[in-house]
Protein backbone atom coordinates (compact mmCIF):
# COMPACT_ATOMS: atom_id res chain seq x y z
CA UNK A 1 0.00 0.00 0.00
CA UNK A 2 1.67 3.41 -1.08
CA UNK A 3 2.15 5.69 2.08
CA UNK A 4 0.63 9.17 1.95
CA UNK A 5 3.01 11.98 1.36
CA UNK A 6 3.45 14.33 4.60
CA UNK A 7 1.59 17.16 4.85
CA UNK A 8 4.82 19.22 4.14
CA UNK A 9 4.95 17.56 1.22
CA UNK A 10 1.49 18.46 0.77
CA UNK A 11 1.67 21.90 1.15
CA UNK A 12 5.10 22.73 -0.51
CA UNK A 13 3.83 20.40 -3.93
CA UNK A 14 0.11 23.42 -3.31
CA UNK A 15 2.39 26.13 -3.32
CA UNK A 16 3.97 25.05 -6.32
CA UNK A 17 0.62 24.46 -8.14
CA UNK A 18 -0.81 27.68 -6.88
CA UNK A 19 2.20 29.57 -7.75
CA UNK A 20 2.12 27.99 -11.17
CA UNK A 21 -1.91 28.26 -11.51
CA UNK A 22 -1.80 32.47 -10.44
CA UNK A 23 1.49 33.09 -12.48
CA UNK A 24 0.09 31.63 -15.89
CA UNK A 25 -3.37 33.34 -14.81
CA UNK A 26 -2.00 36.72 -14.46
CA UNK A 27 0.58 36.28 -17.67
CA UNK A 28 -2.62 34.46 -19.97
CA UNK A 29 -5.00 37.60 -18.76
CA UNK A 30 -2.74 39.81 -21.53
CA UNK A 31 -2.73 36.79 -24.24
CA UNK A 32 -5.69 34.75 -24.27
CA UNK A 33 -8.91 33.89 -22.15
CA UNK A 34 -9.69 31.57 -19.92
CA UNK A 35 -11.59 29.74 -21.83
CA UNK A 36 -8.97 29.25 -24.70
CA UNK A 37 -5.85 27.91 -22.28
CA UNK A 38 -5.54 24.36 -20.64
CA UNK A 39 -7.42 22.07 -20.13
CA UNK A 40 -10.54 23.99 -22.25
CA UNK A 41 -8.87 25.12 -25.38
CA UNK A 42 -11.77 26.17 -26.55
CA UNK A 43 -11.43 27.37 -29.85
CA UNK A 44 -8.84 24.60 -31.21
CA UNK A 45 -11.51 21.88 -29.84
CA UNK A 46 -13.46 20.02 -32.46
CA UNK A 47 -16.97 20.40 -31.49
CA UNK A 48 -19.69 17.67 -32.15
CA UNK A 49 -23.23 19.06 -32.59
CA UNK A 50 -26.25 19.87 -34.67
CA UNK A 51 -24.06 22.06 -37.33
CA UNK A 52 -21.37 19.74 -37.88
CA UNK A 53 -23.98 16.97 -38.43
CA UNK A 54 -26.05 19.17 -40.88
CA UNK A 55 -22.76 20.67 -42.55
CA UNK A 56 -21.77 17.12 -43.17
CA UNK A 57 -25.78 16.65 -44.82
CA UNK A 58 -25.06 20.31 -46.64
CA UNK A 59 -22.20 19.02 -48.23
CA UNK A 60 -23.70 15.52 -49.54
CA UNK A 61 -26.72 17.25 -50.94
CA UNK A 62 -28.63 15.87 -48.18
CA UNK A 63 -30.40 19.40 -46.66
CA UNK A 64 -33.07 20.51 -48.68
CA UNK A 65 -34.44 23.87 -49.34
CA UNK A 66 -30.94 26.10 -48.94
CA UNK A 67 -29.90 26.17 -52.54
CA UNK A 68 -31.42 29.70 -52.86
CA UNK A 69 -30.36 32.63 -50.83
CA UNK A 70 -32.52 34.64 -48.46
CA UNK A 71 -35.98 34.11 -46.59
CA UNK A 72 -35.80 30.48 -48.66
CA UNK A 73 -33.05 29.67 -47.40
CA UNK A 74 -33.39 31.13 -43.89
CA UNK A 75 -36.38 28.78 -43.38
CA UNK A 76 -34.89 25.69 -44.31
CA UNK A 77 -32.47 26.43 -41.77
CA UNK A 78 -34.82 27.05 -39.21
CA UNK A 79 -36.58 23.80 -39.48
CA UNK A 80 -33.13 21.84 -39.65
CA UNK A 81 -32.10 23.76 -36.65
CA UNK A 82 -35.94 23.25 -35.16
CA UNK A 83 -36.08 26.63 -34.86
CA UNK A 84 -39.97 28.10 -34.67
CA UNK A 85 -40.05 31.19 -37.55
CA UNK A 86 -42.74 32.81 -34.54
CA UNK A 87 -39.79 33.32 -32.26
CA UNK A 88 -38.86 36.35 -34.29
CA UNK A 89 -37.26 39.51 -32.85
CA UNK A 90 -36.08 42.36 -34.64
CA UNK A 91 -32.89 44.93 -33.60
CA UNK A 92 -31.95 47.80 -35.79
CA UNK A 93 -29.03 49.35 -34.11
CA UNK A 94 -25.05 48.58 -35.29
CA UNK A 95 -24.87 45.92 -32.72
CA UNK A 96 -23.52 42.93 -34.41
CA UNK A 97 -20.26 41.63 -36.87
CA UNK A 98 -22.31 42.56 -39.93
CA UNK A 99 -22.88 46.40 -38.66
CA UNK A 100 -22.74 47.83 -42.83
CA UNK A 101 -26.01 45.83 -43.26
CA UNK A 102 -27.93 46.78 -40.20
CA UNK A 103 -30.12 49.93 -39.98
CA UNK A 104 -33.33 50.87 -38.89
CA UNK A 105 -34.89 50.01 -42.64
CA UNK A 106 -32.96 47.02 -42.53
CA UNK A 107 -32.96 45.39 -39.06
CA UNK A 108 -31.62 41.64 -38.44
CA UNK A 109 -33.79 39.30 -37.00
CA UNK A 110 -33.14 37.29 -34.47
CA UNK A 111 -34.72 33.52 -33.90
CA UNK A 112 -34.65 31.01 -31.42
CA UNK A 113 -35.16 27.76 -29.83
CA UNK A 114 -34.40 25.97 -26.07
CA UNK A 115 -30.86 24.92 -27.34
CA UNK A 116 -30.19 27.35 -30.39
CA UNK A 117 -30.16 30.55 -32.14
CA UNK A 118 -30.17 32.01 -35.42
CA UNK A 119 -29.44 35.72 -36.99
CA UNK A 120 -29.89 37.08 -40.50
CA UNK A 121 -30.01 40.56 -41.82
CA UNK A 122 -31.12 40.58 -45.51
CA UNK A 123 -28.20 41.18 -47.68
CA UNK A 124 -26.21 39.40 -45.10
CA UNK A 125 -24.57 36.01 -43.95
CA UNK A 126 -26.90 33.66 -41.18
CA UNK A 127 -25.28 33.66 -38.03
CA UNK A 128 -25.79 30.40 -35.66
CA UNK A 129 -25.21 30.29 -32.01
CA UNK A 130 -26.33 26.74 -30.30
CA UNK A 131 -24.87 24.47 -27.56
CA UNK A 132 -22.64 21.58 -27.88
CA UNK A 133 -21.64 18.75 -25.62
CA UNK A 134 -18.14 19.55 -24.78
CA UNK A 135 -17.93 23.46 -25.21
CA UNK A 136 -21.42 24.43 -24.20
CA UNK A 137 -22.61 27.53 -26.51
CA UNK A 138 -20.69 27.81 -29.84
CA UNK A 139 -20.83 30.22 -32.53
CA UNK A 140 -20.82 30.06 -36.46
CA UNK A 141 -21.47 31.88 -39.44
CA UNK A 142 -23.11 30.20 -42.61
CA UNK A 143 -22.32 31.11 -45.79
CA UNK A 144 -24.57 29.51 -48.22
CA UNK A 145 -22.57 30.70 -51.25
CA UNK A 146 -19.90 28.40 -49.52
CA UNK A 147 -21.83 25.82 -48.36
CA UNK A 148 -19.95 26.23 -45.28
CA UNK A 149 -21.49 26.48 -41.25
CA UNK A 150 -17.74 27.52 -39.79
CA UNK A 151 -17.20 28.74 -36.45
CA UNK A 152 -16.38 32.48 -35.92
CA UNK A 153 -13.96 33.45 -33.52
CA UNK A 154 -14.50 37.41 -34.24
CA UNK A 155 -17.93 36.51 -32.43
CA UNK A 156 -16.24 36.16 -29.13
CA UNK A 157 -15.20 39.89 -28.70
CA UNK A 158 -19.18 40.31 -27.94
CA UNK A 159 -19.83 36.79 -26.51
CA UNK A 160 -16.56 36.00 -24.28
CA UNK A 161 -16.07 39.30 -22.68
CA UNK A 162 -17.15 41.03 -19.61
CA UNK A 163 -20.67 41.17 -20.51
CA UNK A 164 -20.89 37.64 -20.50
CA UNK A 165 -18.26 37.03 -17.29
CA UNK A 166 -15.15 36.63 -19.74
CA UNK A 167 -16.53 32.99 -20.75
CA UNK A 168 -18.59 32.46 -24.07
CA UNK A 169 -22.37 33.57 -23.46
CA UNK A 170 -25.46 34.93 -25.46
CA UNK A 171 -26.46 38.19 -24.26
CA UNK A 172 -29.39 41.00 -25.40
CA UNK A 173 -28.04 44.61 -25.45
CA UNK A 174 -30.07 47.49 -24.51
CA UNK A 175 -28.44 50.87 -26.44
CA UNK A 176 -29.06 54.55 -27.64
CA UNK A 177 -29.32 54.19 -31.43
CA UNK A 178 -29.52 57.09 -33.84
CA UNK A 179 -31.60 56.97 -36.82
CA UNK A 180 -28.93 55.64 -38.96
CA UNK A 181 -28.59 52.44 -36.15
CA UNK A 182 -25.12 53.79 -34.72
CA UNK A 183 -25.27 53.93 -31.10
CA UNK A 184 -24.55 56.89 -28.57
CA UNK A 185 -22.41 55.17 -26.90
CA UNK A 186 -21.55 57.99 -24.30
CA UNK A 187 -25.35 57.44 -23.56
CA UNK A 188 -24.12 54.20 -21.75
CA UNK A 189 -25.94 50.73 -22.35
CA UNK A 190 -27.61 47.78 -20.56
CA UNK A 191 -27.07 44.24 -20.29
CA UNK A 192 -31.02 43.16 -20.33
CA UNK A 193 -31.68 40.07 -17.98
CA UNK A 194 -34.92 39.52 -16.15
CA UNK A 195 -33.93 41.57 -13.50
CA UNK A 196 -34.13 44.58 -15.70
CA UNK A 197 -36.50 47.39 -15.48
CA UNK A 198 -38.87 47.72 -18.50
CA UNK A 199 -37.54 51.56 -18.54
CA UNK A 200 -34.25 50.08 -19.52
CA UNK A 201 -34.98 47.52 -22.17
CA UNK A 202 -35.27 47.42 -26.29
CA UNK A 203 -33.27 50.31 -27.37
CA UNK A 204 -32.16 49.36 -30.57
CA UNK A 205 -34.76 47.29 -30.86
CA UNK A 206 -38.21 46.79 -32.43
CA UNK A 207 -41.56 46.00 -30.02
CA UNK A 208 -44.38 45.18 -30.86
CA UNK A 209 -47.38 44.31 -28.12
CA UNK A 210 -49.50 45.64 -24.99
CA UNK A 211 -47.61 46.75 -22.05
CA UNK A 212 -49.58 49.25 -20.58
CA UNK A 213 -48.46 52.79 -19.08
CA UNK A 214 -45.11 51.00 -18.73
CA UNK A 215 -42.11 53.00 -21.28
CA UNK A 216 -39.36 51.40 -22.93
CA UNK A 217 -36.42 52.46 -25.34
CA UNK A 218 -37.68 50.45 -28.00
CA UNK A 219 -38.91 51.67 -31.63
CA UNK A 220 -37.14 55.09 -31.80
CA UNK A 221 -33.82 57.11 -32.04
CA UNK A 222 -31.55 58.95 -29.55
CA UNK A 223 -30.33 62.23 -30.03
CA UNK A 224 -27.83 63.69 -27.81
CA UNK A 225 -28.48 66.92 -26.19
CA UNK A 226 -24.93 67.58 -24.83
CA UNK A 227 -25.12 65.87 -21.48
CA UNK A 228 -27.79 62.57 -21.95
CA UNK A 229 -29.28 60.61 -24.81
CA UNK A 230 -32.91 61.71 -25.42
CA UNK A 231 -35.32 59.20 -26.77
CA UNK A 232 -39.18 59.49 -27.04
CA UNK A 233 -39.97 56.75 -24.63
CA UNK A 234 -44.12 57.66 -25.66
CA UNK A 235 -43.93 57.86 -29.57
CA UNK A 236 -42.77 53.84 -29.31
CA UNK A 237 -45.14 52.74 -27.09
CA UNK A 238 -47.84 49.56 -27.36
CA UNK A 239 -46.77 49.73 -30.90
CA UNK A 240 -48.50 46.67 -32.86
CA UNK A 241 -47.50 47.32 -36.72
CA UNK A 242 -44.15 47.82 -38.02
CA UNK A 243 -44.85 48.96 -41.82
CA UNK A 244 -44.34 52.49 -41.35
CA UNK A 245 -41.23 52.21 -40.28
CA UNK A 246 -39.42 49.47 -43.02
CA UNK A 247 -40.17 46.86 -45.64
CA UNK A 248 -41.33 44.35 -43.26
CA UNK A 249 -42.15 41.87 -46.72
CA UNK A 250 -38.39 40.97 -46.38
CA UNK A 251 -38.68 39.44 -43.19
CA UNK A 252 -40.62 36.14 -42.34
CA UNK A 253 -42.80 37.87 -40.07
CA UNK A 254 -43.92 41.70 -39.91
CA UNK A 255 -43.47 41.87 -35.97
CA UNK A 256 -41.09 41.54 -33.07
CA UNK A 257 -42.98 40.57 -30.17
CA UNK A 258 -42.87 41.57 -26.72
CA UNK A 259 -43.38 38.35 -25.22
CA UNK A 260 -40.36 36.88 -26.96
CA UNK A 261 -38.05 39.49 -26.14
CA UNK A 262 -38.89 38.83 -22.71
CA UNK A 263 -38.65 35.28 -23.00
CA UNK A 264 -35.24 35.78 -25.38
CA UNK A 265 -33.72 38.04 -22.29
CA UNK A 266 -34.56 35.43 -19.81
CA UNK A 267 -33.13 32.51 -21.51
CA UNK A 268 -29.78 34.23 -22.80
CA UNK A 269 -28.75 34.76 -19.42
CA UNK A 270 -29.47 31.29 -18.14
CA UNK A 271 -27.86 29.72 -21.24
CA UNK A 272 -24.76 31.70 -20.39
CA UNK A 273 -24.70 30.68 -16.79
CA UNK A 274 -25.30 27.17 -17.82
CA UNK A 275 -22.12 27.51 -20.62
CA UNK A 276 -19.71 29.12 -18.42
CA UNK A 277 -20.78 26.59 -15.21
CA UNK A 278 -19.67 23.83 -17.26
CA UNK A 279 -16.63 24.89 -18.49
CA UNK A 280 -15.28 25.91 -15.28
CA UNK A 281 -15.83 22.71 -14.00
CA UNK A 282 -14.47 20.81 -16.78
CA UNK A 283 -11.55 23.30 -15.93
CA UNK A 284 -10.98 22.81 -12.19
CA UNK A 285 -12.23 19.24 -11.92
CA UNK A 286 -9.02 18.78 -14.36
CA UNK A 287 -6.56 20.40 -11.97
CA UNK A 288 -8.07 18.52 -9.19
CA UNK A 289 -7.16 15.61 -10.83
CA UNK A 290 -4.03 16.45 -12.05
CA UNK A 291 -2.75 17.55 -8.45
CA UNK A 292 -3.51 14.49 -6.95
CA UNK A 293 -1.67 13.02 -10.20
CA UNK A 294 1.53 15.31 -9.03
CA UNK A 295 1.81 13.87 -5.37
CA UNK A 296 1.06 10.29 -6.48
CA UNK A 297 -2.28 9.53 -4.74
CA UNK A 298 -5.80 8.62 -6.52
CA UNK A 299 -7.93 11.72 -7.03
CA UNK A 300 -10.97 12.07 -4.71
CA UNK A 301 -14.46 10.66 -6.04
CA UNK A 302 -16.15 13.53 -4.83
CA UNK A 303 -14.86 17.57 -5.54
CA UNK A 304 -12.84 19.04 -3.20
CA UNK A 305 -10.78 22.71 -2.24
CA UNK A 306 -10.86 24.78 -5.40
CA UNK A 307 -12.93 22.35 -7.11
CA UNK A 308 -15.58 22.28 -4.62
CA UNK A 309 -15.90 26.24 -4.21
CA UNK A 310 -16.28 27.17 -7.60
CA UNK A 311 -19.00 24.15 -7.81
CA UNK A 312 -20.65 25.75 -5.18
CA UNK A 313 -20.33 29.35 -6.47
CA UNK A 314 -21.60 28.06 -9.96
CA UNK A 315 -24.47 26.34 -8.36
CA UNK A 316 -25.95 29.14 -6.26
CA UNK A 317 -25.55 31.51 -9.78
CA UNK A 318 -27.64 29.07 -11.83
CA UNK A 319 -30.38 28.28 -8.80
CA UNK A 320 -30.53 31.96 -7.95
CA UNK A 321 -31.23 32.52 -12.09
CA UNK A 322 -33.31 29.36 -12.70
CA UNK A 323 -35.47 30.17 -9.84
CA UNK A 324 -36.40 33.60 -11.03
CA UNK A 325 -34.83 35.82 -7.97
CA UNK A 326 -35.08 39.59 -8.24
CA UNK A 327 -37.64 38.88 -11.64
CA UNK A 328 -39.28 42.41 -12.09
CA UNK A 329 -42.85 42.65 -12.11
CA UNK A 330 -44.95 43.51 -14.94
CA UNK A 331 -46.42 46.45 -15.05
CA UNK A 332 -50.23 46.67 -14.22
CA UNK A 333 -52.52 44.91 -16.78
CA UNK A 334 -49.05 42.57 -17.71
CA UNK A 335 -48.23 42.41 -21.46
CA UNK A 336 -49.55 41.03 -24.54
CA UNK A 337 -48.26 39.65 -27.91
CA UNK A 338 -49.45 38.56 -31.06
CA UNK A 339 -50.17 34.97 -29.42
CA UNK A 340 -48.15 33.03 -32.43
CA UNK A 341 -44.64 32.88 -30.25
CA UNK A 342 -46.89 31.47 -27.16
CA UNK A 343 -48.48 28.99 -29.25
CA UNK A 344 -44.77 28.01 -30.80
CA UNK A 345 -42.78 27.91 -27.75
CA UNK A 346 -45.39 25.86 -25.64
CA UNK A 347 -45.19 23.19 -28.88
CA UNK A 348 -42.37 21.44 -26.50
CA UNK A 349 -44.26 22.17 -23.36
CA UNK A 350 -43.95 19.14 -20.51
CA UNK A 351 -46.60 18.67 -18.35
CA UNK A 352 -47.51 16.72 -15.52
CA UNK A 353 -50.49 14.45 -14.61
CA UNK A 354 -51.82 17.61 -13.72
CA UNK A 355 -51.44 19.59 -16.97
CA UNK A 356 -49.01 21.84 -15.23
CA UNK A 357 -45.84 22.96 -17.19
CA UNK A 358 -42.52 25.22 -16.53
CA UNK A 359 -43.61 26.84 -19.96
CA UNK A 360 -46.87 27.94 -18.77
CA UNK A 361 -46.85 31.89 -19.08
CA UNK A 362 -48.48 33.95 -16.56
CA UNK A 363 -47.92 37.71 -18.53
CA UNK A 364 -50.06 39.66 -15.69
CA UNK A 365 -47.62 39.88 -12.69
CA UNK A 366 -44.95 38.25 -14.33
CA UNK A 367 -43.27 35.89 -16.92
CA UNK A 368 -44.29 32.50 -16.23
CA UNK A 369 -46.55 30.90 -13.93
CA UNK A 370 -44.19 28.23 -12.12
CA UNK A 371 -40.97 30.24 -11.04
CA UNK A 372 -38.52 27.70 -12.18
CA UNK A 373 -36.81 27.99 -15.37
CA UNK A 374 -38.10 25.51 -18.44
CA UNK A 375 -34.30 25.81 -19.36
CA UNK A 376 -33.94 22.79 -16.75
CA UNK A 377 -34.63 20.33 -19.93
CA UNK A 378 -32.69 21.88 -22.14
CA UNK A 379 -29.84 20.20 -23.97
CA UNK A 380 -27.61 23.02 -21.66
CA UNK A 381 -28.77 21.99 -18.73
CA UNK A 382 -28.57 18.02 -19.55
CA UNK A 383 -24.98 18.13 -20.20
CA UNK A 384 -23.46 19.92 -17.12
CA UNK A 385 -21.09 17.53 -15.74
CA UNK A 386 -23.12 15.58 -13.23
CA UNK A 387 -21.21 16.34 -10.15
CA UNK A 388 -22.58 19.92 -11.15
CA UNK A 389 -26.27 18.44 -11.71
CA UNK A 390 -26.58 16.55 -8.18
CA UNK A 391 -25.29 19.61 -6.35
CA UNK A 392 -28.41 21.67 -8.37
CA UNK A 393 -31.14 19.38 -7.52
CA UNK A 394 -29.85 18.57 -3.78
CA UNK A 395 -29.80 22.41 -2.97
CA UNK A 396 -33.17 22.87 -5.24
CA UNK A 397 -34.85 20.09 -3.16
CA UNK A 398 -33.67 21.77 0.06
CA UNK A 399 -35.49 24.93 -1.52
CA UNK A 400 -38.60 23.68 -2.43
CA UNK A 401 -39.08 21.55 0.69
CA UNK A 402 -37.91 24.08 3.41
CA UNK A 403 -40.79 25.45 5.48
CA UNK A 404 -39.29 28.70 5.40
CA UNK A 405 -36.45 29.84 3.01
CA UNK A 406 -33.71 31.87 2.74
CA UNK A 407 -34.47 35.47 2.00
CA UNK A 408 -32.44 34.63 -1.24
CA UNK A 409 -36.02 32.52 -2.25
CA UNK A 410 -38.59 34.05 0.02
CA UNK A 411 -40.31 35.33 -3.14
CA UNK A 412 -41.30 31.92 -3.94
CA UNK A 413 -44.43 30.31 -1.61
CA UNK A 414 -45.01 27.82 0.14
CA UNK A 415 -47.80 26.57 -2.66
CA UNK A 416 -45.58 27.34 -5.33
CA UNK A 417 -42.24 25.28 -4.37
CA UNK A 418 -44.71 22.93 -3.68
CA UNK A 419 -46.08 22.49 -7.04
CA UNK A 420 -42.40 23.09 -8.63
CA UNK A 421 -41.08 20.32 -7.02
CA UNK A 422 -44.70 18.00 -8.27
CA UNK A 423 -43.68 19.22 -11.95
CA UNK A 424 -40.61 18.34 -11.62
CA UNK A 425 -40.37 14.99 -9.55
CA UNK A 426 -43.03 13.96 -12.61
CA UNK A 427 -41.13 15.90 -15.67
CA UNK A 428 -37.20 15.51 -14.70
CA UNK A 429 -36.95 11.83 -13.81
CA UNK A 430 -33.38 12.35 -13.72
CA UNK A 431 -33.72 14.81 -10.69
CA UNK A 432 -35.43 11.99 -8.78
CA UNK A 433 -32.57 9.57 -9.72
CA UNK A 434 -29.93 11.86 -8.89
CA UNK A 435 -31.60 12.96 -5.26
CA UNK A 436 -31.82 8.74 -4.49
CA UNK A 437 -28.87 9.54 -1.70
CA UNK A 438 -29.55 12.73 -1.12
CA UNK A 439 -30.68 13.45 2.36
CA UNK A 440 -32.32 17.23 2.34
CA UNK A 441 -30.69 19.38 5.29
Amino acid sequence: MKSRPSTRKVCLLMMAMGVVLRSGGTASAQRVPEFEEDPIHYSATITSNRADRLQNLWFEGRLEGVGDYGKAALRAFLAAFEIPIDSQTLVFSKTSLQNSRIEPRNPRAIYFSDDAYFGWVPGGIYELALNDPRLGLVFYEIDPYKKRIARNRDCLSCHGGSRTGDWPGVLVRSVYPESDGNVLWQGGSHVTRQDSPIEQRWGGWYVTGQHGAARHLGNEFATWDGTAAVLDTEAGANATDLGGRFDTSKHLRPDSDIVALMVLEHQCEMHSRLSRAKLRILKWQAHQEDFYKRIGEPAPSEPTGTLLTVLNGERDRILEYLLFRDEIQLPDGGIRGAGRFEAAFLANRKPDTLDRSLKDFDLQTRLFRYRCSYMIYSEAFDLLPVMLKRALYAELETILRDSTPTDRYSHLTAKERRDIRDILFATKPEMRELLKDHEPR
